[in-house]
């Protein structure tokens, strides 16, 4: 039995106008990793948190197999493609059955979740034949996405082999990883991935509004401190998108006590801003995207009668 759902709803809003969907990382779990330790806040769908500042929105959180053997596998390529392609279908079944296939979306990406998403909208951009182009929705209707503490720098090998070491150390329980060597390969075609789906999703990017947060404190990793995704690899200084730093580690930079809590403010208040500034500009993308199709389909039909 798997420990996790793929898609839940946390909280519904009257009238929603925005879907939010949060993402979590390595190892780990879709409300766990947004859960306080000591105090149990979820705050994501805790009524004193997200949901009392964004309250015509819903708010999802998306779970699947986040095991290191599983994202930095031998064949991490085909299991991230595997889940952000899960990601897409479970958010248009879902919008479907809502009725709400055009609502914005803006997603939440703690660590390597925020690879499942590039890869996710990625795909869903290319997915527009016929019989796909249902799937296609997701990424028009994106709108925003909070980037906290993903990996995005590919472009120095070493420097991901060296983030993927440090995620494993602190965040993996040892016995996912059966060999030292497994692991060294692990982490060297690992690094190829994240490159891939960067240069994917580079061009798509100019679509988005985008927020990059990186971690400003060190995590206790037994025998040192270390930052797990350093400010560089987090937050790339790219043109039309913000940055800020939040005062936790890693692991505590997507867990929220209170309203009043460091960080809580500046992240609610891009998700605030976001919803705002959504809908309208999606509705615009809406109109561009049906033309599109409309004109793709008469090219098609054209085609078959030559």
């Amino acid at each position: 039995m798997a420990d996790f759902t793929p898609l839940t709803e946390v909280f519904r809003g009257e009238n929603p106008k925005v879907d939010i969907v949060a993402v979590h990382g390595l190892n780990g779990h879709p409300f766990k990793t947004w859960t306080t330790n000591e105090s149990n806040k979820f705050w994501l769908g805790d009524a004193d948190l997200l949901p009392f500042n964004l309250k015509e929105s819903r708010i999802l959180t998306f779970g699947y197999n986040a095991a290191v053997a599983s994202l930095l596998g031998k064949t991490s390529s085909d299991r991230i493609l595997q889940h952000a392609q899960t990601l897409v279908a479970e958010l248009v079944a879902d919008r479907e059955l809502e009725d709400a296939m055009q609502r914005p979306i803006i997603y939440i990406c703690h660590s390597l979740g925020g690879i499942v998403v590039k890869r996710a909208l990625a795909y869903s951009a290319s997915r527009t034949s016929k019989l796909v182009q249902h799937l296609y929705s997701i990424f028009v209707s994106t709108y925003g996405i909070l980037f906290l503490g993903t990996p995005h720098n590919g472009s120095n090998k070493a420097a991901l082999a060296s983030i993927g070491s440090r995620m494993i150390n602190a965040l993996a329980p040892s016995r996912v990883v059966d060999t030292d060597s497994q692991l060294a390969d692990a982490l060297a075609e690992g690094s190829e991935v994240l490159q891939n789906i960067t240069d994917m999703f580079a061009p798509l990017m100019k679509n988005f509004r985008i927020y990059f947060f990186w971690e400003q404190e060190k995590m206790n990793l037994g025998t040192k401190y270390a930052y797990i995704v350093d400010e560089n690899s987090a937050a790339p200084i790219l043109d039309n998108t913000d940055r800020a730093g939040l005062p936790y580690d890693h692991r505590d930079m997507v867990k929220f006590e209170t309203r009043t809590s460091p960080g809580y403010r500046l992240v609610v208040a891009s998700l605030l801003r976001y919803s705002r500034e959504a809908p309208g500009i999606v509705d615009r993308r809406w109109i561009d995207a049906k033309d599109m199709l409309k004109q793709k389909r008469q090219q098609e039909a054209a085609e078959l009668v030559q």
